[in-house]
């Protein structure tokens, strides 16, 4: 698109102000089709909404993939609803023909692409969002796949917030932008120049909080790390020809430390011994503990330690025996009691920060500047961190920790002199009203968690799951606290009791006071970012009370499109040398490196010139893998084959496999089938299963009437069970099979449904390239399927035509029997009258009656040959032996 065109459609859309950067990547995005990767927190949103805005016209036909429900709601409201197409109902092709923006999902896109209810030809352009998760064989990829092949001037523009999500595997940006059809890269790094400068110059006022923590704190933190420093380095000890560069004390730490572990060791995994299994889940399990540390508060903690500490626990677990884990589990108690069992939980440090800047330094602001209509935002990582800052607003720490030691029933003779005179109260600290009879005070010389009657009286037994924390919480900051002369000490936050029915985006006209909301990252679900949610809120102080890279660029992208005088001011309260602090640098530098590889990347990178697909050399939309025969009776034209396809029900386009089956040349015909998933031939019919899909449909008994259901209709019904491509061929030890079963319990179901279904094959496949492979294969000098007998067979009518007409017990009975065949059941059951009169026809009259010999007399055989042990014994070895003797040839020996 030329640089004039370009400024005619800016200029007719009214596209919103956006930064400096925001511009470019706007323009570069417009002017041609690429792949846009930005930095965690440097959100596209206005950059994605504002290119909607140059293409809404109703002669426009726009596809948006991989949008969140709350990104719908986001875009249409920029939108103002117009030409804006969010929920598609069954009159989806007329909504496509009155052009627009359209928002689908991929599956739902599929289909109606394959239906041909969208006019691909017409299709303006596609806008990817979230385009890290892009793969080869991946719905997103086969839609493309399809709207490349079929139109070849639409354009296709992709964004992604994850630079680490595309430094996974081999070349991979490389085969995310073949899969795109795009071939330019555009990168925006925090560090970018443009971005640098546009940030800087509206800094919000950053006052960070480096908190110590205390000497029990750096004990338990030494201990923890240690265990780990030593299990890290057995399991590289025992493995030492295995890549493990990413397994390290460091990176255990981060947050993406499971997806790591994943990307690692996933395709490696069955080569693990059990006692490398074993240290990767306790890696995991001291990382729990560490972040628990940090995060949790220490009553939390030590109960937490007292159950590892069991014998079931320390049984499978080595760690336990360590001699750091020994000093460990004895320098906890100190955490909680101290003397002669005395309880005297240690409050969190950043607890203590937290009331000071709430009580002391806020309030003295609010009053130097007047601030009118303050609000303060705390943002934490999680919901339950959130309630427990409530709760220490609302009552008082003192209380909270002795509520959380009556509720995990920790034994303690005496109360420390700050905990004597504590209230207690279970409505204080529960989500829903209690009985106010619950109030309770504990008396100097009482001896508490000593008896199980006790704790029951105290009704402070609540269970942990059953708590609904919430992502908000708003609470009222007592107009005393304003005053010089206010005593800090007094309880001066009120919770804000109409919280369900409030409007967040009215909250500074519904309340006066002075307001403190206490949110997660995330915010509110009908939010996409933190930083709308800013827009809304307009907070005047914001505390972070955990670290994080994406909200703190969302809160400097906030400040700078607000572009005030009057600052906004954080406080981030931090463990100065700890594991938090390191965590967080962690995660800088590990995106740091991850934009340096692309960068390095790029500068490398050789993009085919026909990779955008707009020309039919372009191998990504090849399908096939012969090349064509030529006739050269016919000067070496090319001979057209025939169209084959195979029918997929609707639901197994969340899989793989469709994308696979027709870039081997296969049609996909899309159908709500109610037997079976893939229906390749007349008469074979596939059920396709996960390893976890098979677990559950062996437990449940659903598998054996679809395996029913398939033999009733088809004369070869498949079982096919498809292990993932990123893990091992086989079941050592991988796959999550239920509490009460295990894989020789599923090897013994699986035996008694081939001797229940004879006619059963088993089909297992590593993968699903394997499987595309092998359907491309069984189908091969075969017919092609019948829609409409895929349609008609298992749908509750047919099967209540089948009870009316027949015994449904009988009618089992006599498809298992050899001759009889889906084609034939219906002649035997209306002509036969009972087994007796079937057994006594001559062969030449179930001839008549099947309408094929072979099959009259297979039947004929099966009814009235007998067969002693002996026989089938001497019967079995000759068929194996006629079997070695013919292999490799064409001929089919066939046994008396």
């Amino acid at each position: 698109m030329e640089f004039d065109e370009i400024a005619k459609l800016i200029e007719k859309a009214e596209v919103e102000h956006m930064l400096e950067f925001e511009t470019q990547i706007f323009l570069d995005i417009v002017q041609n089709d690429g792949l846009v990767i930005a930095a965690k927190g440097i959100n596209l949103d206005i950059v994605v909404s504002n290119v909607l805005k140059v293409y809404q016209d109703p002669g426009n036909l726009i596809i948006v993939l991989n949008a969140t429900a709350a990104e719908e709601k986001y875009f249409q409201n920029r939108l103002n609803g117009q030409d804006i197409y969010i929920q598609h109902g069954n009159d989806r092709e007329e909504e496509y023909l009155c052009g627009g923006i359209h928002s689908v999902s991929t599956r739902i896109f599929i289909v109606d692409l394959l239906k041909k209810r969208i006019p691909i030809a017409n299709i303006t352009g596609i806008i990817i969002l979230r385009a890290h998760r892009i793969f080869e064989s991946c719905n997103e990829a086969f839609a493309l796949r399809l709207y490349r092949q079929n139109n070849k001037t639409g354009f296709i523009k992709a964004f992604s917030n994850s630079a680490q999500g595309f430094t996974m595997g081999f070349c991979h940006v490389e085969r995310v932008m073949r899969a795109l059809f795009v071939k330019e890269l555009y990168i925006w790094p925090r560090f970018h120049l443009l971005i640098r400068e546009c940030l800087k110059k509206y800094e919000p006022i950053v006052v960070e909080l480096h908190i110590s923590i205390t000497d029990k704190m750096k004990k338990m933190q030494t201990y923890i790390l240690e265990i780990m420093n030593m299990t890290v380095k057995e399991l590289k000890k025992l493995n030492p020809t295995l890549e493990m560069q990413e397994i390290t004390v460091e990176n255990c730490l981060t947050k993406k430390f499971h997806k790591l572990l994943q990307a690692e060791l996933n395709e490696i995994w069955h080569q693990l011994s059990n006692r490398s299994c074993q240290l990767i889940a306790e890696l995991k399990t001291l990382r729990h503990l560490l972040l628990m540390l940090f995060y949790s508060d220490s009553v939390t903690f030590y109960s937490t330690l007292l159950e590892y500490r069991k014998p079931e626990y320390a049984r499978n677990a080595d760690w336990v025996l360590n001699h750091s884990a020994e000093l460990l589990f004895r320098d906890c108690n100190t955490l909680v009691l101290s003397g002669d069992r005395e309880l005297n939980p240690e409050l969190a440090p950043k607890w203590k920060a937290l009331l000071d800047l709430l009580k002391i330094e806020i309030p003295a602001e609010i009053r130097q500047f007047q601030v009118k209509n303050c609000t303060v935002l705390i943002l934490c990582s999680d919901s339950r961190t959130c309630y427990q800052i409530n709760t220490l607003l609302t009552s008082s720490p003192q209380q909270y920790l002795l509520f959380l030691a009556l509720k995990n029933k920790i034994s303690f003779k005496s109360l420390s002199k700050q905990f004597k005179n504590c209230e207690v109260s279970h409505s204080t600290f529960s989500t829903e009203e209690q009985n106010p009879k619950s109030k309770r005070k504990l008396k100097n010389d009482e001896v508490v968690g000593e008896t199980e009657t006790e704790e029951k009286d105290c009704h402070n037994e609540v269970d942990e799951d059953n708590e609904q924390f919430q992502n908000t919480y708003i609470l009222t900051m007592n107009e005393s606290i304003l005053e010089e002369s206010s005593d800090h000490n007094d309880s001066v936050f009120t919770p804000y009791t109409q919280m369900e029915n409030i409007d967040l985006s009215q909250i500074s006209e519904t309340i006066s006071s002075p307001k403190i909301l206490i949110q997660t990252f995330k915010g509110c679900e009908d939010y996409i970012s933190l930083e709308q949610n800013l827009h809304i809120l307009k907070p005047n102080y914001i505390i972070m009370y955990h670290s994080n890279i994406t909200a703190t660029r969302e809160i400097e992208m906030y400040e700078a499109h607000r572009q005030e005088k009057n600052r906004l001011k954080i406080y981030y309260l931090i463990y100065a040398g700890t594991v938090e602090e390191q965590a967080y640098l962690t995660s800088l530098r590990r995106e740091k490196e991850a934009f340096e590889y692309l960068i390095e990347t790029k500068a490398k990178m050789v993009i085919p010139a026909d990779q955008d697909g707009k020309s039919d050399q372009c191998t990504t939309l090849q399908r096939g893998t012969d090349i064509p025969e030529k006739n050269t009776r016919q000067g070496g034209q090319a001979v057209a084959p025939d169209r084959t396809f195979v029918i997929v029900d609707m639901r197994e386009f969340r899989s793989d496999l469709p994308s696979l089956i027709h870039k081997r040349g296969i049609d996909i015909e899309p159908l709500t089938i109610s037997v079976g998933d893939y229906i390749l031939t007349p008469d074979i019919c596939v059920e396709r299963k996960s390893v976890s899909d098979l677990i559950q449909s062996l437990n449940s008994g659903r598998l054996y009437q679809q395996c029913m259901q398939m033999q009733r209709y088809y004369s070869k019904p498949m079982l096919l069970i498809e292990f993932d491509q990123n893990r091992a061929f086989g079941w050592k030890s991988h796959y999550m099979l239920s509490a009460d079963s295990n894989s020789f319990e599923v090897q013994q179901k699986l035996l008694l449904l081939t001797i229940h279904f004879p006619k059963l094959k088993i089909i297992w496949s590593p993968n699903p390239y394997a499987t595309a492979q092998l359907f491309e294969e069984l189908k091969q000098d075969k017919g092609e399927p019948n829609i409409e007998n895929a349609l008609a067979v298992g749908c509750d009518q047919d099967i209540s035509q089948i009870e009316t007409k027949y015994n449904s017990t009988m009618y089992d009975f006599v498809q298992k029997l050899p001759g009889i065949t889906t084609k034939n059941i219906d002649q035997c059951m209306r002509n036969g009258k009972n087994l007796k009169e079937l057994a006594q026809k001559t062969e030449e009259e179930l001839k008549i009656l099947l309408g094929n010999s072979l099959d009259a007399k297979a039947l004929y055989l099966a009814l009235h040959e007998k067969c002693s042990p002996q026989e089938a014994q001497k019967n079995k070895f000759m068929l194996k032996k006629g079997a070695s003797s013919t292999r490799g040839g064409n001929k089919r020996m066939r046994g008396k």
